[in-house]
């Protein structure tokens, strides 16, 4: 089946008209709602990595429980039911998309609470099914957002509405991050050493408390139009069009481009999700205390973060988002090595600065191209399985390698896993110089192909 004709590429907008999409309030909702997805995902993995550490649980195993994460990476799974399947009186009252987030953001509330309730040293498994129960809210919550951003704006705001939810979402990392850090500290009793649990049960709790800004925010918005779907014949039909005919309908319009798209997907974000695991462990290993990872994280972090995500999302808009893609890809990689760096320096906190900032600064970069390129691949149609489909591509193999980051640095070392976390991400750049050029190709007057220019 022929994909139809390219449009002509436009011009590109003039820098005001670029910069005034941040004010609409469909880019608003975005930002808050970017904050509700942004802010589990640390408390599950990252945060939880340094609580556990300080707990005296050892690198191997967290990274093994790093696996909870692989919950993001199966979401694909039942993204179709999120798609279609209402949810009474939900569904009736706030609309189909909007019922899946006040859903799924109630079950995110719900597993932090039994996070802040549970000691690892108490025993591990009750603190790793409420935090598997986070992150398939999470995921869940990942499923709705994404269609709900896709069917809010047209293709041409993508771009800006994916730097405002990028930007949310790095602003909730950074207070799941730096946040609950700097809150357990606060939370400690004074004078007492050692692991204190009730001041990591303060901080979960609080954590619960902030997902309020996307439980407000879904029920203040307006629910996306609907797209009309033909109705099904029967069972069979609704199973096929569900569960089949998101995945026909991607390689069909993508063809042979298809294996490249999902390849380049599938490692795009290798380098940070990888390292990403045993940063925290490396900041306790490195006798950082809660204050200082902090203090970085919550200045430096969000400045560079704001600035991260803001360029990306109009780089995107002025040049295109496969240039914008390359450059993400060559930051983040470049960014792990700076990390390699402060694993011989030992204690120093102004390295940490400078290492922080462009780690942020990288990955908000990168983050706003690379999901403004997975929006431009959506059929609306289907905007909820297939962005859910490629996200979990994203991070399937990197959550799954991340697993055994404990092991490689007991055997090696911070320093050399982190330049070999940095060396991972060097496939990146071949595959996205080949997507770039496989995609002028589709976009050209006489290419075919239905994607954007790039």
């Amino acid at each position: 089946m022929s994909a139809p004709p390219a449009a002509e590429a436009s011009p590109a907008p003039p820098w005001r008209d670029a910069l005034k999409v941040y004010l609409e309030p469909a880019t608003l909702r975005m930002l808050a709602l970017g904050f509700s997805a942004g802010l589990p995902l640390l408390l599950v993995l990252g945060t939880l990595s340094f609580r556990l550490r300080e707990a005296g649980v050892d690198r191997a195993t967290i990274g093994y429980l790093s696996w909870v994460g692989l919950a993001y990476g199966f979401k694909w799974a039942w993204a179709p039911l999120v798609d279609r399947l209402p949810i009474p009186p939900l569904t009736t009252l706030l609309g189909r998309r909007r019922g899946w987030l006040l859903l799924a953001q109630m079950v995110v509330i719900a597993g932090l609470v039994g996070m802040a309730s549970n000691d690892p040293r108490d025993g591990l498994p009750p603190l790793v099914w409420c935090a598997l129960l986070v992150a398939f809210g999470s995921a869940t919550q990942d499923i709705a957002l994404d269609a709900f951003r896709i069917e809010s704006a047209a293709t041409r705001k993508q771009a800006a509405l994916a730097a405002a939810y990028q930007t949310g979402y790095r602003l909730a990392m950074i207070w799941a991050g730096a946040g609950v850090l700097w809150i357990a500290a606060w939370a400690e009793i004074t004078g007492a050493t050692g692991y204190q649990n009730g001041a990591w049960k303060t901080a979960y709790l609080v954590m619960a408390a902030s997902m309020a800004v996307g439980v407000i925010t879904v029920l203040l918005s307006p629910e996306p139009v609907r797209v009309a779907l033909p109705a099904p014949k029967n069972a069979t039909a609704w199973l096929r069009e569900v569960l089949v005919e998101p995945f026909a309908d991607f390689i069909r319009r993508y063809r042979w481009q298809a294996a490249l798209i999902l390849s380049l997907i599938a490692i795009y974000r290798i380098s940070d999700v990888v390292m990403g695991i045993m940063a925290n462990p490396f900041y306790v290993d490195m006798g950082f205390t809660k204050d200082e990872v902090a203090t970085v994280s919550k200045i430096y972090g969000v400045v560079m973060t704001l600035a991260g995500a803001f360029v990306g999302g109009v780089l995107s808009v002025r040049l295109g988002v496969m240039r914008v893609l390359m450059l993400g890809a060559v930051l983040s990689a470049a960014s792990n090595l700076l990390f390699a760096g402060l694993a011989s320096r030992g204690h120093d906190v102004t390295a940490l600065v400078l290492v922080v900032s462009a780690d942020n600064l990288a990955g908000g970069i990168a983050s706003a191209a690379f999901i403004a390129y997975l929006s431009s691949l959506t059929n609306i149609s289907y905007s909820a399985t297939q962005y859910a489909l490629f996200s979990s591509l994203m991070l399937l193999l990197p959550k799954f390698i991340a697993g055994y980051s404990g092991v490689f640095v007991d055997a090696y070392g911070y320093k050399a896993f982190f330049v070999g976390t940095a060396a991972l991400g060097l496939p990146v750049l071949v595959l996205v110089a080949l997507a770039a050029r496989a995609r002028n190709r589709s976009t050209t007057p006489s290419g075919q192909g239905s994607q954007m220019a790039p």
